[in-house]
C-alpha cells in the first residue's frame, strides 16, 4: 500500500495509510458516549485522529506506539487538520519501513561519526582526548549517540539530531576560540561534545520521541555528569581540577536556575558554551518551523506556540510584493501550557511588545517593529 504522508493530507481527502500511534487517549463526550483521541505521526509530522464510533472495539486492537492502518476522512477543525477515523487495524512491524515514521537528520550517521572522530583526534590535551576516545570506544554508547534526537519537540527533533547538534556547537566553539585566545579550546570542545550526552538515556526514540522514566526523574544534566564521572574513573591520572571544570560545563550549560541549570556558568568556557548551545538550538528550531510550510504563499509562518510569535520568512520573491504581505493582526495570547509539555520559559517575556492599531491589518514594518527589543531567548530543553 502506498504511504500517504501527513504533509500531503488536504481537507476532505479520504485517507487510507499506515501511521504510528504516538498518543492514545480515551474520554467521554457530554452526551455520555466514549470517544478516542489519537496522535498519529510519520516522519513529516503529526495529525490528530478522532474516533467517535466503535470506540471500545477499535481500542482493543492496538496500543500506544503501535503501527496502525487508518481509514478516515480529513477535515479542518479550529484551524488544525484532523482525521475522523472510520476504521483501523494494527499492523505488524515487519511490514513497515521505519524510515517513513521517524524524521532523520539530513546528514548521514556515518558522516556525523566521522566528523566526531576528526574533532576528537584534533584535541591536544591528552586527558580530554583520552576521555573522548573512551566514549568512542563504547559501541553501545556510540550507537545511541548517533541515533538519539536532541530534544522531544524544540530543536533537532530527528534521529541523529543529538550528534548533529553537539558537532554544531563544537564547530561554533572552535570559531570562538580563534577570536579569543585565552579560552581553553580543548575544554570547550569537550564540553560542547558532552553537554547533552545524558540525552542518550533521558530520551526514548525507538518508536516515537519521549522521555524515559530515568529521564523524567533525573534529567539529562545529572545523567550526563554521572556518565562523564564514570568514564573519568577508568582513566588513571585524570586531573581532579580538570574533571571539576568539565563537569561544571555540563551542570551550567542551561545558564539559569529557572531553566533547570543546577549551577550558573562561572568559567569563561561555561559562559561561552551556554550561549553557543542556545544559539544553535534556536537557529535549528526556527528554521525547522519555517520549513514546515514549503507550499505556503504567505511571508509569515504559522504561529509558534512555544516561541510565542510568527516568523517572517523573507520570501518576497514568491509574493512579488516586496515582502509587504500583511497579516491579520498581532501575535495572539498563547494558551496556558501544562508543565509537562512546556519548554523553558522565555526570557524577557514581560517586555513583549503589545502591538497596536487594534482592528486593522498589519504591515511588514508593524510586524517587525515593536516597543521592545525582546529577542527570543528561550533555552533549548523541555522542562518537566
Amino acid at each position: 500500500m502506498k504511504k500517504i504522508f501527513i504533509e500531503q493530507i488536504r481537507e476532505r481527502d479520504w485517507v487510507e495509510s499506515p501511521f504510528l500511534v504516538r498518543e492514545k487517549i480515551m474520554a467521554m463526550a457530554k452526551n455520555g458516549k466514549p470517544y478516542m483521541t489519537l496522535k498519529l505521526m510519520d516522519r513529516t509530522g503529526e495529525v490528530e485522529g478522532r474516533v467517535w464510533d466503535r470506540v471500545d472495539e477499535f481500542s482493543a486492537r492496538f496500543g500506544k506506539d503501535d503501527f496502525v492502518l487508518v481509514q478516515g476522512k480529513a477535515s479542518v477543525y479550529l484551524g488544525k487538520m484532523q482525521l475522523v477515523v472510520q476504521d483501523l487495524k494494527r499492523l505488524d512491524e515487519t511490514t513497515i519501513d521505519l524510515a517513513d515514521f521517524l524524521p532523520v537528520s539530513e546528514r548521514g550517521a556515518d558522516e556525523l561519526v566521522a566528523e566526531l572522530r576528526r574533532v576528537v583526534a584534533g584535541m591536544e590535551d591528552p586527558h580530554l582526548r583520552a576521555l573522548m576516545e573512551a566514549f568512542l570506544a563504547d559501541e553501545e554508547f556510540l550507537r545511541d549517540f548517533r541515533t538519539a534526537p536532541a530534544a522531544k519537540a524544540m530543536h533537532h527533533v530527528y534521529l541523529g539530531g543529538l550528534l548533529e547538534h553537539s558537532l554544531a556547537v563544537a564547530a561554533l566553539a572552535d570559531d570562538v576560540c580563534g577570536h579569543y585566545p585565552t579560552v581553553n579550546r580543548d575544554l570547550l570542545l569537550a564540553g560542547a561534545l558532552l553537554h547533552d550526552v545524558g540525552k542518550v538515556g533521558e530520551l526514548c526514540y525507538r518508536r516515537s520521541f519521549g522521555y524515559t522514566d530515568e529521564g523524567k526523574l533525573l534529567g539529562h544534566i545529572v545523567m550526563g555528569v554521572e556518565m562523564v564521572a564514570e568514564r573519568i574513573r577508568t582513566l588513571p591520572g585524570f586531573p581532579a581540577d580538570l574533571a571539576t571544570v568539565l563537569k561544571h560545563l555540563l551542570l551550567s550549560h542551561h545558564g539559569q536556575y529557572e531553566y533547570g541549570s543546577p549551577k550558573r556558568p562561572k568559567t569563561l568556557e561555561a559562559v561561552i558554551l551556554n550561549f553557543l548551545d542556545d544559539l544553535d538550538s534556536k537557529i535549528n528550531g526556527v528554521q525547522t518551523h519555517i520549513d514546515k510550510e514549503p507550499e505556503s504563499e504567505s511571508s509569515w509562518t504559522a504561529y509558534h506556540r512555544l516561541y510565542d510569535r510568527y516568523f517572517f520568512k523573507n520570501n518576497s520573491d514568491r509574493n512579488g510584493d516586496g515582502g509587504q504581505k500583511t497579516e491579520p493582526g498581532p501575535d495572539p495570547a498563547p494558551a496556558p501550557t501544562p508543565p509537562q509539555a512546556a519548554e523553558r520559559p522565555e526570557k524577557g517575556a514581560k517586555g513583549r511588545a503589545k502591538g497596536g492599531r487594534e482592528g486593522f491589518g498589519f504591515t511588514l514594518a508593524d510586524q517587525l517593529k515593536g516597543k521592545s527589543l525582546d529577542l527570543f531567548s528561550t533555552t533549548d530543553e523541555e522542562k518537566e
